[in-house]
């Protein structure tokens, strides 16, 4: 087996579904310490782990940085028809949880940067984080001392080696209604909260006229949480609810939540949980079209794809000076988060060998 799928196999083996990421970090990190990286592993909480690789002099720029997370969904056993910590490869799948999203991804970027250093190339910085699926926590909390600015950012999120050139801007809101308290036999002393914020959930729902990227596509908003009420005896005075905004260039989070807040009505009150700036990338930028050439043959001419998920590029390109991005990975954006989760073996040899190309060019892009 290659290094990429055998490291791969390894990480989807150590169970990092929202949590427990330190024993990830330190396999990546140990593959990195030997072979003559400078590793930093910060762990800011009990078993939330951050890797931070370099090679060579310190800089304080580098042509290319690789980026991916750690962590994973959850994902309950009863459901799966084979352990989702499989770690097993089976009729060219490789079978658990994080396999697509995005295990094998982070393998084939270390595989990538090892093998640049063991053939005398230059090497990329290297930054895994955990908690991204959560809202790019762990990014969030990295040092900007410990990171060299960068001119290109590539994202090991599961694109079937497809090179995607950003993603939506995310919001997730928290909206609440207060009301008053009464016996359930005497609603009319009351004022029902649930009953409010229902009525303000279906406005938002029903809402169509949500504006259109032409190249990100439509801003989305999901009502994805709705929590109130005790007992059936007693007016809940208090309802709460989640929101799951995709904000697109020209409709960001400001414009969102004053479109929402008109939805909701003055009764209810909005609060910003994740609120995370969308990535565009300019397929005519600098060298651009040789990077993506590199990646995946023939892509350069094709219409540029924007993701609709978020990504740690959000919180990573201003740490890092404003990088050009491309999303990269072999795995299949389908399984990303879904039941009996798998990734191509051979997608993930092919992505090893692209990015080791990607390295191995230097190219013009690299430069500036």
């Amino acid at each position: 087996m290659g290094d990429a799928l055998e490291l791969a196999r390894r990480l989807v083996r150590i169970d990092t579904r929202g949590g427990g990421e330190r024993r990830a970090a330190d396999v990546v990190a140990d593959v990195l310490d030997r072979a003559g990286f400078a590793v930093r592993v910060g762990e800011p909480a009990q078993g939330r782990a951050n890797v931070v690789a370099q090679h060579g002099p310190e800089a304080a720029r580098v042509p290319i940085t690789f980026t991916g997370h750690l962590d994973t969904v959850p994902a309950d056993a009863s459901g799966w028809s084979f352990d989702p910590l499989s770690g097993d490869v089976r009729d060219g799948r490789l079978l658990g949880r994080g396999s697509s999203d995005m295990k094998a991804g982070v393998a084939c970027q270390v595989e990538a940067a090892v093998r640049a250093v063991r053939d005398g190339l230059p090497a990329p910085q290297l930054v895994f984080t955990f908690g991204e699926e959560t809202g790019c926590d762990g990014a969030a909390v990295l040092d900007p001392a410990a990171l060299a600015a960068t001119d290109l950012l590539i994202v090991a999120e599961p694109t079937g080696n497809r090179t995607v050139l950003g993603h939506k801007g995310t919001l997730w809101l928290k909206a609440t209604a207060r009301g008053v308290s009464a016996h359930g036999s005497r609603p009319e002393l009351g004022r029902n909260a649930l009953a409010a914020l229902a009525a303000a959930a279906v406005r938002v729902h029903a809402h169509e006229d949500w504006p259109v990227s032409p190249t990100h596509g439509p801003a989305t908003v999901n009502v994805g949480t709705f929590h109130s009420g005790v007992q059936p005896n007693l007016v809940p005075d208090r309802a709460e609810m989640r929101l799951d905004v995709r904000t697109v260039p020209g409709f960001g989070a400001d414009e969102a939540v004053a479109v929402i807040s008109g939805l909701c009505g003055e009764e209810v009150a909005l609060e910003r949980l994740v609120d995370l700036p969308g990535v565009a990338t300019d397929p005519a930028a600098p060298g651009m079209p040789e990077v993506l050439e590199l990646l995946a043959p023939g892509s350069s001419g094709a219409a540029p794809e924007y993701a609709t998920y978020f990504t740690d590029a959000s919180v990573l390109a201003g740490l890092l000076g404003g990088p050009d991005v491309v999303i990269y990975g072999p795995g299949d954006p389908e399984q990303a988060h879904v039941t009996d989760e798998t990734c191509s073996v051979a997608r993930i040899d092919a992505a090893a060998e692209a990015l080791y190309r990607l390295l191995s060019a230097r190219p013009r892009h690299a430069e500036h």
